[in-house]
């Protein structure tokens, strides 16, 4: 899961993405209209996490244009504006949820949850393969049945390896997806990444295996019985 939070209080936004990261999910954090522009345009979000009084424009405004151009991304607004009919003006630009600040962060995640279930992105509750189980909406990884304890590249990389299961991810597409909107990766981020996650599903009973294939990308195929 990749989101993109647009919020231009520091502090908040630190605290958000560490809550984000908490549970495995990818994010992007910005700070204006003209940054959450040019974001949507170079990546594909599950959720977008809009505050409305940013220095450069109405967060109204962004969720209106991101509907013109007929986006279904889910959209959670992030405000002080907490009035009834503020509201209501955000629900109707096209906003999706509505969260008044200050808020609990327990019922941000579950309000992130709720929304990340219905995006157009996540065709299915869970990813499987072998004896793997990846719930979207949580991040939690299982083999049979018990919790595998994953850093959040290594999440990043099982996710995507798994969506596409018995099939080879380029190397650029897995870089694109561990790298944060505006920081650059470390030249040996993704094969780090890669090996560490190979350990643990070494380690297990998984039923899968995660194959190098030099010069292209990785593969992850269901071991034959």
């Amino acid at each position: 899961m990749r989101l993109l939070l647009v919020e231009d209080t520091a502090r908040l936004r630190d605290l958000l993405v560490d809550a984000v990261h908490g549970v495995g999910w990818r994010i992007d954090a910005v700070g204006s209209v003209s940054d959450a522009e040019e974001a949507v345009a170079c990546a594909e979000y599950d959720l977008l996490l809009v505050d409305l009084g940013l220095p450069d424009g109405d967060g109204l405004d962004l969720i209106r244009a991101f509907r013109r151009a007929r986006k279904e991304t889910p959209i959670l607004v992030l405000t002080a504006r907490g009035a009834v009919d503020e509201r209501i003006a955000g629900l109707d630009a096209g906003a999706d949820d509505y969260v008044a600040k200050p808020f609990n962060h327990g019922e941000f995640l579950a309000r992130c949850r709720a929304l990340l279930r219905r995006s157009p992105n996540a065709s299915a509750p869970a990813l499987t393969a072998g004896q793997l189980t990846f719930d979207l909406a949580s991040g939690s990884v299982a083999c049979g049945g018990d919790e595998m304890a994953l850093a959040p590249r290594e999440r990043t990389v099982l996710e995507i390896l798994m969506r596409d299961a018995g099939r080879v991810v380029k190397k650029r597409k897995l870089e694109h997806a561990l790298s944060e909107f505006g920081d650059e990766l470390s030249s040996n981020a993704l094969e780090t990444a890669v090996s560490r996650l190979r350990k643990k599903l070494d380690g297990a009973t998984t039923g899968v295996s995660l194959e190098t294939i030099r010069g292209v990308g990785y593969l992850l195929r269901e071991k034959m019985s």
